[in-house]
C-alpha cells in the first residue's frame, strides 16, 4: 500500500504541475514515479530469479524502462501506478482469502483453568495433562481433548465442523479442542495434550495449506516461459514497423497480470472456503487433483457406516418384555469397558428404561460381564455365557437374521436362563447414498468399497449405497495393490478413516480421512481431512475445487485474452501507451475481481433455517423410537403360528396399539409440520409427494388389521387368519422401515444444511 500510496501521490503532483503550466517539474514528477516502479518491477525480476523462476515482472520492467527511454513520462507513471495497484489488489485480495485460515489460527486455545484440589489455577494451555480436570468458562474455547465431567454441556463447533447450531453434550461425552463453550461453566476431563489435540492438529494442517503452491499457479509460471518470448517478438514487430514508441506501446498492455494474480487469489480463496465447511485441504495443489479425480475408492466402517454400534433389535426369548431384558442387560453394562456396552446403556436411556445400579460385577474377556441387579444374577456376552444350551427357535432365529444383515449378536440370560438377545449394527451414514449420487455429478464416474469387512456385510452395504464394485475381505496390502490398479486407469481419490487406511490415503493421487472420529495417522497421511463427522463434505469438497479451478481458468483465459487483443491494437497503432496502461489496469481488476468469485456462498441446493433444522433433528430423534417400534412388528409376525396364540394374538394387538397410537400420530405430525417445512425448501409443487403416498399406504394397511383383528374378534386365529396377519405385518415393517430410511437419507439428513434466520 505504501508503493501505491507513492505512485498514485507521484501522478497526481506531475499532473498539478502541468495544469500549473510547470511541465519540466510535471515531467520529473512522472520520470520520478517511472522509475520508483521500475525499481520494484526490477526487485520483483531478481527475487524470482532467485527462487528459479523466470519472472513475468519482466515484461512491466521493461515497458517501464522503454516509457522512460522514448520520453513517454506519462505512460511510465501510469505503468507503474499499474504495477503498485496491481501488488496491492494481491495482497488484500489473498488478505481476504485467508481470512478463514488466519481466523483459524488466531483462536489457538492459550490457556486452561485447572483443577489443584479445590482451588482453580490457571496455566498455560502447554502444561495440561491427560487426565487433568478442567473448568471451560462461557465462551472461552476449549483447550484439549476430553469428555465431559459435568452432568452437561453446550459447545459450538462451528469453527472446526461448520455446523451451525450448538451441540449438547452429557457426562461422558467426548468434547474437542477448538470448540467454543457456548452454555455455563462446565468440566471436563483432559484425554490430550495441546500438542496432541484435535485443534493443534488442525492448525499443522491449514499451515502446510497455506504455503503450498497450486500446480495452477505452477502453470503460470510455465506460461510466462513462453509468454515473455511473444511479447517481446511483437514488441520487436512494432519497433520495425513505428520505432520504439509503438514498441513500448505493446509492452504496456502485455504484463500478464491476469496469469500472475488471478490464478493465486483463486486457489487460495478455495482453500479458505473449504476450510469454513470444516474441510481442510494440504494445499492448492490438493485442490488442483481433487478437480480431476474420476475413480473413488471408499472404506466402508467409519466411512459409510457411522463406525458406532447400535442396537437395531432387542428380541426376548422368555416371558420378560424387550423393554426389561434392554434394562437389565444395560445396568450390568454401565460397569462394562467392553466396546458394545456404551451402544446397550445409550439405546436403554433413549427407550426410557429405568437402569439400577449392578452389584458384584465381574468381567470374563472373550465370554461377558456379569452382576447382580437387585435380586437377580444378570449375565450380558456369548449365548454360552447367558445360559443358552441346544438350538432353541428364536436363538436360531437371531443368529440367522444378524449373519443375513452382517450384525452383532449379545445374549442376556436371568439366573442361568437367557431371556434374549440383543441385536448390534454398524448403521449406514444417512447421507451416504445422497453424497455418493452427488459425487456422480461431479465427474465421479467409478466408485469402489474396499473393505476389510466380510464379504456378505460389505455387498449389503454397497448394494444399499450404489457403489460401482464392493472388494471385501481386503487387508491393508490388498488395499495398496487396489489403489496401484486404479492409478494405472484413472485419477484416483481414497476415502477412509482408520490407522489400516493411512497407506492407502498415502497412495492414492489425492487421500481424504474422516479425521472427526478417525485416526492420527489417517489424517497425517490425507491430502485432505474432513473435521466434521458428514461424509456429505466430500462432496461439497468437490464442487469447491471443480468451482475453483474453473473460475482460474476464466479468470486467466479471459484476462490474457483481453491482453492479446490490446497487443493487436496497440501494434496497429490504435492504443497509446498512456490509454495501453489505463485498459491493462481495468483487465487486472477484472481478473481478480472474478477469482475473488470462489469465495461467494453458492446457493446450494437446499437451505434449512435454524429453526427449521431443529424441527428436522426433532423428527430424526423420534426415528429412533420408530425404529424400536418396527421391530415389535417383525416379532408379532414371526410369533404367528409359532408361539402360543393366546400370546401370539396379545402381541399383534400390542402392535396394532402401538401403530394406532405412537406411529400414526408421528406420521400425521411429519405431513403436517415437516413436509411443508421441506417442501419450501426444497422447491416445486410437490416435492414431497411420494413421501405422503408412503403414510397413506401406511394408514391403509393398519386401518385394514384393525379391521381384521376386530373380525377374529377373541377366537384363535385359523390358518388363513393366520398368513393374512403376517402379511400385514411383514409388509407393514417392509414399508415403515424403508419409508423411514428414505426419509432420513432425503430429508432429514438435511438438518446440517442450515443458513442464518
Amino acid at each position: 500500500m505504501v508503493l501505491l500510496g507513492l505512485t498514485l501521490g507521484g501522478l497526481a503532483a506531475g499532473g498539478l504541475l502541468h495544469l500549473a503550466g510547470e511541465g519540466a517539474a510535471g515531467d520529473t514528477a512522472w520520470t520520478a514515479v517511472g522509475a520508483l516502479g521500475a525499481a520494484y518491477s526490477l526487485s520483483s525480476v531478481v527475487s524470482a530469479l532467485v527462487a528459479g523462476r523466470v519472472g513475468v515482472d519482466v515484461v512491466a520492467l521493461l515497458a517501464l524502462v522503454g516509457a522512460l527511454a522514448v520520453a513517454e513520462e506519462l505512460a511510465a507513471a501510469v505503468i507503474a501506478v499499474m504495477v503498485a495497484s496491481g501488488r496491492s489488489l494481491e495482497d488484500w485480495s489473498a488478505g481476504r482469502a485467508t481470512g478463514e485460515l488466519r481466523s483459524l489460527l488466531a483462536r489457538r486455545p492459550s490457556r486452561a483453568h485447572r483443577y489443584a484440589g479445590p482451588a482453580l489455577e490457571t496455566v498455560g494451555a502447554d502444561a495440561v495433562a491427560a487426565g487433568d480436570r478442567l473448568m471451560v468458562g462461557p465462551g472461552e474455547v476449549v483447550p484439549v481433548d476430553g469428555t465431559v465431567a459435568s452432568d452437561q454441556a453446550v459447545v459450538d463447533e462451528s469453527a472446526l465442523t461448520g455446523e451451525a447450531l450448538p451441540v449438547e453434550l452429557v457426562a461422558g461425552d467426548h468434547v474437542r479442542s477448538g470448540v467454543v463453550n457456548a452454555g455455563g461453566s462446565f468440566d471436563f476431563r483432559a484425554t490430550t495434550t495441546a500438542a496432541d489435540s484435535t485443534y493443534a492438529g488442525i492448525v499443522r494442517l491449514v499451515s502446510e495449506a497455506a504455503s503450498s503452491r497450486p500446480a495452477f499457479v505452477r502453470l503460470a509460471d510455465r506460461f510466462a516461459l513462453w509468454f515473455l518470448p511473444a511479447t517481446l517478438g511483437v514488441a520487436g514487430v512494432g519497433w520495425v514497423i513505428a520505432g520504439p514508441a509503438r514498441a513500448v506501446a505493446v509492452l504496456v498492455v502485455a504484463t500478464p497480470c491476469p496469469l500472475i494474480l488471478a490464478a493465486p487469489v483463486a486457489f487460495v480463496s478455495g482453500l479458505s472456503k473449504a476450510a469454513r465447511r470444516g474441510i481442510i485441504v494440504k494445499g492448492g495443489d490438493v485442490l488442483e487433483r481433487l478437480a480431476a479425480c474420476t475413480t473413488l475408492l471408499l472404506d466402508k466402517t467409519g466411512t459409510l457406516t457411522t463406525g458406532r454400534a447400535v442396537v437395531t433389535a432387542v428380541v426376548a426369548g422368555g416371558p420378560l418384555p424387550a423393554d426389561d431384558v434392554l434394562a437389565l442387560a444395560a445396568s450390568v453394562d454401565q460397569m462394562s469397558p467392553h466396546v458394545l456396552a456404551d451402544a446397550i446403556v445409550g439405546e436403554a436411556r433413549a427407550r426410557g428404561c429405568v437402569l439400577v445400579l449392578p452389584d458384584k460385577v465381574e468381567e470374563v474377556p472373550g465370554q461377558g460381564a456379569a452382576g447382580m441387579v437387585g435380586d437377580r444374577r444378570v449375565t450380558v456376552g456369548k449365548a454360552a455365557w447367558a445360559g443358552v444350551a441346544g438350538r432353541p427357535p428364536w436363538v436360531v432365529a437371531a443368529r440367522r437374521r444378524a449373519a443375513i444383515d452382517g450384525s452383532m449378536t449379545v445374549f442376556v440370560g436371568v439366573d442361568g436362563v437367557p431371556v434374549g438377545v440383543l441385536v448390534l449394527s454398524d448403521p449406514i451414514r444417512p447421507d451416504a447414498a445422497r453424497t455418493l449420487r452427488s459425487l456422480r455429478q461431479t465427474g465421479i464416474n467409478r466408485i469402489v468399497m474396499v473393505t476389510g469387512d466380510r464379504s456378505e456385510v460389505a455387498d449389503a452395504v454397497g448394494s444399499s449405497i450404489g457403489v460401482d464394485q464392493v472388494l471385501s475381505e481386503r487387508t491393508p496390502t490388498d488395499k495398496l495393490d487396489v489403489v496401484r490398479v486404479e492409478r494405472s486407469q484413472a485419477p484416483t481419490a481414497m476415502v477412509g478413516d482408520g490407522i489400516n487406511d493411512a497407506p492407502a490415503l498415502a497412495l492414492a493421487d489425492v487421500g481424504i480421512a474422516m479425521g472427526a472420529r478417525g485416526s492420527t495417522a489417517s489424517s497425517e497421511a490425507a491430502d485432505v481431512v474432513l473435521a466434521t463427522d458428514r461424509i456429505e463434505r466430500l462432496a461439497e469438497a468437490r464442487v469447491v475445487v471443480a468451482r475453483t479451478r474453473r473460475i482460474a481458468t476464466q479468470s486467466v483465459v479471459a484476462g490474457m485474452g483481453l491482453s492479446l487483443a490490446a497487443m493487436g491494437v496497440a501494434l496497429a497503432g490504435l492504443l497509446p501507451a498512456v490509454w495501453g496502461a489505463l485498459l491493462q489496469e481495468g483487465i487486472d481488476v477484472a481478473a481478480i475481481v472474478n477469482a475473488l468469485r470462489v469465495l461467494r456462498v453458492d446457493a446450494r441446493p437446499v437451505h434449512l433455517n435454524s429453526r427449521d433444522a431443529a424441527l428436522s433433528r426433532r423428527f430424526r430423534a423420534e426415528h429412533e423410537a420408530v425404529r424400536a417400534d418396527l421391530e415389535q412388528l417383525r416379532q408379532a409376525a414371526d410369533a404367528l403360528g409359532t408361539a402360543d396364540p393366546t400370546e401370539a394374538m396379545r402381541r399383534v394387538h400390542d402392535v396394532h396399539r402401538l401403530l394406532v397410537e405412537e406411529i400414526a400420530p408421528h406420521e400425521l405430525a411429519e405431513e403436517h409440520e415437516l413436509y411443508p417445512t421441506i417442501g419450501r425448501a426444497l422447491g416445486g409443487s410437490d416435492a414431497t409427494g411420494p413421501m405422503s403416498r408412503s403414510h397413506a399406504e401406511i394408514a391403509y394397511r393398519t386401518r385394514r388389521l384393525g379391521r381384521l383383528l376386530d373380525a377374529i374378534g377373541d377366537q384363535a386365529p385359523d390358518q388363513s387368519d393366520v398368513i393374512e396377519l403376517r402379511s400385514l405385518l411383514y409388509g407393514l415393517h417392509a414399508i415403515l422401515d424403508l419409508h423411514t430410511a428414505q426419509e432420513e437419507e432425503s430429508y432429514l439428513s438435511l438438518a446440517d444444511e442450515t443458513e442464518p434466520d
